[in-house]
């Protein structure tokens, strides 16, 4: 028989020891470890899915007009041009108004409008997605390497961004493309993604100077990260909304520039877009003419999907900047307090009186 005493001296472990429940909070619940393992890795997971959240533009009317005029345009660029007819096909009437047989008319030469509106269309994205994708990876070199790298690779990177940005751009591209006596499309957004990075490098550089000084970014130089990972684990995700910003400027940026280079007769030779439409209106005198079914179209066009990038463009803009993110908030809040009436008269407080 064993002495209490005895008992009472030798170590216990855990699975020896009872547990009054008397000493138990009434209502507490006692989680095993495992349980608290997926608790936490639970309240990660959502952590980690509102960050992504807070990244991404919250739906607004404008963020939806943008979207449906954006994929409204880019259907169409891919859908209509298998419905129409040859573009280059002359054997149709001259300046034909619209009809149930040509929904936009005809050129001077015969051409279907609506068939080269829609070929069109693919050269002139293809245009601006193209040049926006060259102007974005050179801002990215040259802004966020700069910036986050410092010393001798800012002040070289810097230089070259400083003369990018004293030259003018369009003036630069008139000169490059009228050298050059056969250019396509290809050519023509090559020359505008080159020409057309500087001020976005501007900006990315700033930010990157800011965020090279945050502590997770010196956690990682510490602990022995190589640059490349840095800048694309650690910098790359927090520029994400400025760099879908900067990369829909840079789309709006290049098609109204090849729509300026067509319309002066420096666009792409061999290639139908939206501005060699207009440029061959304009030879044709369109305007003169009265044929208003020949220029408006891709004129409208170009007006839609600059309005539309614009658009998703001012709802990105709200995440990078928090005065705007919180504007609608603070404005509704104003309203609420009018009606209720608590509003302050601004008129008697700028007078002295009282509100």
């Amino acid at each position: 028989m064993t002495d209490p005493r005895t008992a009472l001296d030798e170590p216990q472990t855990l699975s020896d020891r009872t547990i009054d429940p008397a000493i138990i909070a009434p209502g507490a619940i006692m989680t095993p470890p495992a349980t608290v393992d997926i608790v936490t890795a639970r309240d990660e997971a959502r952590a980690a899915r509102r960050g992504i959240r807070q990244l991404l533009p919250r739906m607004s009317l404008k963020l939806a007009i943008g979207l449906v005029i954006v994929v409204g345009i880019v259907l169409f660029a891919i859908i209509a041009p298998i419905f129409a007819q040859d573009p280059r096909d002359s054997d149709n009437p001259a300046l034909q108004p619209p009809s149930p047989e040509h929904i936009l008319g005809t050129t001077k030469l015969g051409y279907d409008v609506f068939a080269q509106l829609a070929t069109g269309a693919q050269g002139s994205l293809m245009v601006g997605f193209i040049a926006g994708f060259i102007a974005l990876v050179l801002s990215l070199v040259f802004g966020i390497v700069a910036g986050y790298k410092g010393g001798w690779w800012d002040e070289i990177l810097s230089l070259f961004t400083n003369i990018m940005l004293v030259i003018p751009g369009l003036p630069l591209v008139m000169v490059i493309s009228s050298y050059m006596p056969v250019r396509n499309w290809l050519f023509i957004a090559l020359v505008l993604g080159i020409t057309g990075w500087a001020g976005s490098a501007v900006v990315l550089r700033a930010q990157s100077r800011s965020l090279r000084s945050r502590d997770y970014v010196a956690a990682s130089r510490v602990a022995g990260e190589k640059t490349g990972r840095i800048i694309a684990v650690e910098i790359l995700p927090n520029l994400l909304p400025l760099l879908t910003a900067q990369f829909l400027f840079a789309i709006i940026f290049a098609i109204l520039g090849e729509a300026g280079l067509s319309y002066l007769g420096l666009g792409p030779t061999g290639s139908i877009t939206w501005g060699t439409m207009l440029n061959d209106a304009q030879s044709g005198q369109a305007l003169g003419t009265g044929a208003w079914w020949w220029f408006v179209p891709p004129g409208l066009m170009i007006a839609l999907l600059g309005a539309g990038l614009s658009l998703i463009n001012f709802s990105i803009d709200e995440i990078i900047n928090p005065k705007l993110r919180l504007a609608p908030q603070n404005a509704r809040r104003v309203r609420q307090a009018k009606r209720a009436g608590r509003g302050v008269d601004t008129a008697h407080t700028l007078n002295g009186g009282e509100a």
